[in-house]
């Protein structure tokens, strides 16, 4: 599995759509009507830096639901829409995406290596590296101007990414 985490700013229909799905089939169905469309204005591609942005602004470790609102639900915090172990869905309500906009703005560069150093080596799987940092915080960079997008468009959020 590729691993590849994507944020897409969702409208009300397909929020909808989401939670009316009865099962995690029909909601994978409606993840990849979204996908398809693939408005570049509505997503934002985390490649595999989700993983470390989102140990980056919470508490170094990865899990739904460590780390302090609402940066905690930047990345995989939410409301989990998918049940099984094999893909991840995570939502943000439209007034959530606002305040995590606002809270993303106050993670500086220097912020954020001072979290990414603090990271468990063991925990995350990779000795930190000044090329993983950059890559990380390169895929960072842009995430709060999507969330303020999202925010100024009443659009909700959701995270998703293949395990």
């Amino acid at each position: 599995m590729a691993c590849r985490g994507v944020l897409f700013a969702i409208s009300d229909s397909d929020l909808s759509k989401l939670r009316g799905s009865k099962n995690d089939d029909e909601l994978l169905t409606v993840v990849e009507e979204i996908e398809e469309r693939w408005e570049e204005q509505w997503l934002y591609q985390l490649d595999k830096a989700w993983d470390v942005i989102h140990r980056s602004i919470t508490d170094g470790r990865i899990g739904f639901t460590n780390g302090t609102y609402p940066l905690s639900h930047c990345i995989l915090g939410g409301e989990l829409l998918h049940k099984g172990d094999n893909y991840i869905v995570s939502l943000k309500t439209a007034s959530q995406a606002t305040e995590i906009a606002a809270a993303l703005r106050g993670v500086t560069a220097s912020i954020f290596q001072e979290k990414y150093e603090l990271i468990d080596p063991q925990d995350y799987g990779l000795n930190h590296s000044q090329e993983d940092l950059e890559y990380s915080w390169n895929y960072f960079d842009g995430i709060a101007d999507f969330y303020v997008r999202a925010a100024a468009a009443n659009r909700h959020v959701i995270f998703t990414v293949d395990q």
